[in-house]
């Protein structure tokens, strides 16, 4: 039934089960799971326990919700849907897991803002940041019953659409979310846009909230490089290359729709964005980005991981891409395990902080295929390298939710962030994000078409094989070769009409 608000058909709720009919249904679902899912095998036994316990770790965090599957943040903590987890998740296994993409947007057309309600910062088109059922939810106490306090959500929304749509082709699904998809480019450019600069920022609406609304949301995460908070409508850089790739493929969905004439005004609209950003954020004292901008249009200059999302995006000037890379692989920046959060030398820097010098996997691997993107393919492997020898010295070969950032030294393992979820949901899938950059994996928005754009595989691997990758109607199972100045690939079999190109 529709549920009043944003059109979408609920499914209906499901029966109470006793204990022998809710193993069987799990049983079911893993075999469902086992039969659709990409197979990954590799000549390095250490990088396959890696992959497993990834996979492992999905299925146990994946929960079936009325609207379709949903992985839920992290255990213990963060037990319930967060939506840029959710998608940030998503986007990281599309390549090896696209049903779990359709249900996270499936949720999210479900649960998105129809109003405006300051008490949960909610706005009309606005995607969910967080929903507990708890009793202090329930009862108001706290305002995260379902809460909307987040600037990022709703652009990375539309860009897991895009993706979707682009490995699958299921222009169904597209049809039935394009209102959402409508919606959500509507509120970047009504509520998205504070103070109407070009520029999407945040400000909380909400006392009992989230001061910071990105991805890094401690209150001490966004500051200048005096150890100044960033203060009024703060527009964080990495949301402004999420916005530009969000309007460049909701212009792609736009023309498969049949609407040129929006999906030329949003081309415009990336383009002009690149460029503003560029002019603005760009520091060159410290030859990468602004952290972001604050109520004063002050740029925060501060070294951070978050100019590896802007590669991940495609917002960078090529003109800039050397100097970030270098500033992302610095010692300063890159530990020998990962990417940290703040690098190090700045003035908030604390390899214990949460966001301020720790390493998070699902960051390190972001800023991996950003470097991947923009032909840093040594950069790239180097960084998967990093957190490949971090998952050997883990228990269970299970990278944690995020450690801490202390230099990489001899004999010692990474330090432990006491508190940190494990699994977790972000964490769990950047192996997949890093095997996908490393390759260069991509698909047509076209026709049924893997690509692969100057593959490589780094050191610790000497072969891969992939199966049962489905594109399209068909299915392919490849097998790739390092050697000494290239990689080669095999193609074991191929079923339907898939076309198979490597570039470079």
């Amino acid at each position: 039934m529709p549920d009043g608000k944003s059109g979408y058909v609920k499914k209906p709720e499901s029966p109470a089960r006793n204990h022998a009919e809710a193993v069987t249904g799990w049983t079911n679902r893993l075999r469902e799971t086992e039969a659709e899912r990409v197979e990954i095998f590799t000549s390095n036994e250490e990088f396959n326990g890696w992959l497993n316990r990834s996979n492992a770790d999905l299925d146990m965090l994946v929960s079936d919700t009325i609207y379709g599957r949903y992985p839920y943040a992290g255990v213990p903590w963060f037990a319930t849907p967060f939506g840029r987890d959710g998608i940030i998740t998503a986007l990281e296994t599309l390549w090896v897991r696209p049903k779990l993409a359709r249900g996270v947007l499936s949720f999210l057309a479900a649960t998105q803002a129809a109003e405006v309600d300051p008490s949960i910062e909610s706005e009309p088109g606005k995607i969910v940041h967080e929903m507990r059922d708890g009793e202090m939810a329930a009862l108001g106490e706290v305002p995260f019953k379902r809460y909307y306090g987040t600037v990022d959500a709703t652009p990375l929304f539309v860009i897991l659409a895009g993706h979707y749509y682009r490995r699958t082709g299921d222009r169904e699904f597209i049809d039935f979310i394009w209102n959402n998809i409508r919606r959500a480019v509507n509120w970047i450019d009504e509520y998205g846009d504070v103070d109407g600069d070009g520029f999407v920022e945040y400000q909380s609406h909400n006392e009992r909230g989230l001061t910071h609304q990105c991805w890094k949301d401690s209150n001490d995460s966004i500051f200048h490089s005096d150890g100044g908070d960033a203060k009024g409508a703060i527009a964080v850089s990495e949301v402004q290359g999420y916005v530009y790739e969000a309007k460049l493929l909701a212009a792609d969905l736009a023309d498969i729709i049949g609407d040129p004439d929006w999906a030329n005004e949003l081309r415009e609209q990336a383009d002009r964005l690149k460029q503003d950003f560029n002019a603005r954020f760009w520091v060159p004292s410290i030859g990468t980005f602004a952290i972001a901008l604050d109520g004063d249009k002050q740029p925060c200059k501060v070294r951070n991981s978050n100019a590896g999302h802007l590669l991940y995006s495609g917002i960078v000037d090529p003109s800039h891409a050397a100097s970030v890379a270098a500033t992302l692989t610095d010692e300063r920046a890159f530990s020998g395990w990962g990417i940290r959060t703040i690098s190090d030398g700045e003035v908030r820097y604390n390899p214990m902080s949460y966001h301020n010098g720790s390493i998070w996997p699902h960051d390190t691997a972001m800023c991996a295929a950003g470097l991947a993107r923009y032909g840093f393919r040594n950069e790239c492997a180097r960084v998967i390298a990093g957190l490949f020898d971090a998952s050997l010295v883990n228990d269970l070969h299970r990278l944690p939710e995020l450690f801490c950032g202390f230099d990489r030294l001899p004999g010692h393992a990474p330090t432990l962030y006491p508190v940190a979820c494990s699994p977790q949901a972000w964490a769990t899938g950047a192996v997949f994000l890093l095997l996908q950059s490393i390759l260069g994996l991509t698909f047509s928005p076209t026709r049924p078409q893997v690509r692969f754009e100057n593959p490589r595989l780094p050191d610790f691997l000497n072969w891969v094989r992939i199966q049962n990758l489905r594109v399209g109607d068909g299915v392919i199972d490849l097998a790739f070769h390092r050697h000494p100045r290239d990689v080669g690939m095999n193609v074991e079999r191929k079923e339907g009409d898939v076309q198979i190109v490597v570039i470079g």
